[in-house]
């Protein structure tokens, strides 16, 4: 336990779990990030990163904007279709969801969708299906004043024959998403999607305005994330802050942080990037509240 406590020491994080001070975990982490230097960026909260909360039932949905808000002071969120799944097309919960959005302050940003199918299936009949199944994901999206909607480019075969297909299926599903003026935006999510000159190539061969990335830090494998980055960032319509492990310092193991906003303050962006922790070295509140410092410090010295 001494150990923990002087690790977190380090982080500015505390010992204790934020459940257990809610009421004013904001403002006394707030005071310890706080800078009069205005970041070049905005910071959103990932649903993703309290998935084992939400899993064990510690968590509803519905309370995640309120939690956003009140736990870590984050006032934007990227919902997970996965917590509400079967939700849609009902227009009562997501009514709800927005009010309880509102109620805190809190901007809908976009919604991830997994479990829809392969956009990139090659098997034109599955594809087809898969992108009408994003069809009321775009349409709850649009209901919750969200930007986006984070999709994926998957499907089986040969590199060349993934591409072709998934230009043809995100194309089609862009296609339906601009008449709502929502967005289409890919993530590099494992597979092929995870080589940034591949899927960078897949979305400029869609060629829509309303189709980009979604660079995520941490999702590629056998290609240099930096790298990787580099080719999603001229794309970019929002950006993932994916975290593990931290040192004592407060810094990201595994990622360099500052090579990582250096190339997104060089492409110009200036949108939300989601805190999307995935570590098991903190509890999903410590981890969440250690990237937003680290974002925040960071941020701060470059922007």
């Amino acid at each position: 336990m001494t150990d923990r406590r002087s690790f977190l020491k380090h982080l500015g994080v505390g010992a204790l779990s934020v459940s257990v001070f809610p009421a004013f975990a904001t403002s006394t982490f707030s005071a310890a990030t706080h800078t009069n230097k205005k970041l070049f960026f905005n910071i959103s909260l990932a649903e993703w990163s309290l998935h084992k909360t939400l899993f064990g039932g510690k968590l509803d949905n519905l309370d995640f904007p309120e939690t956003a808000a009140k736990k870590f002071g984050i006032y934007a969120v990227e919902y997970v279709n996965q917590f509400f799944k079967d939700k849609a097309k009902d227009k009562k919960y997501l009514a709800d969801l927005n009010q309880r959005a509102t109620d805190n302050g809190v901007k809908n940003v976009l919604i991830m969708i997994d479990g829809e199918g392969p956009l990139g299936s090659t098997n034109e009949k599955e594809r087809k299906e898969a992108v009408e199944n994003h069809y009321k994901w775009v349409e709850a999206a649009k209901f919750l004043g969200c930007h986006a909607i984070r999709v994926n480019a998957a499907g089986e075969g040969t590199p060349e024959e993934v591409k072709a297909a998934a230009i043809d299926g995100l194309g089609r599903l862009s296609e339906f998403a601009a008449s709502y003026g929502i967005s289409v935006i890919v993530e590099n999510h494992g597979g092929i999607s995870s080589h940034g000159d591949w899927l960078s190539a897949v979305l400029r061969g869609v060629g829509r305005k309303n189709c980009g990335s979604l660079p995520d830090f941490g999702n590629f494998y056998e290609y240099d994330r930096y790298q990787g980055v580099k080719d999603l960032m001229p794309l970019a319509k929002g950006v993932s802050a994916k975290s593990n492990v931290f040192d004592e310092n407060g810094n990201e193991s595994n990622i360099d942080y500052r090579k990582m906003l250096q190339i997104v303050k060089d492409a110009g962006y200036t949108g939300y990037i989601g805190i999307e922790y995935e570590g098991e070295q903190l509890s999903e509140e410590e981890g969440i509240l250690a990237t937003k410092r680290l974002l925040e410090r960071v941020g701060a010295e470059i922007s």
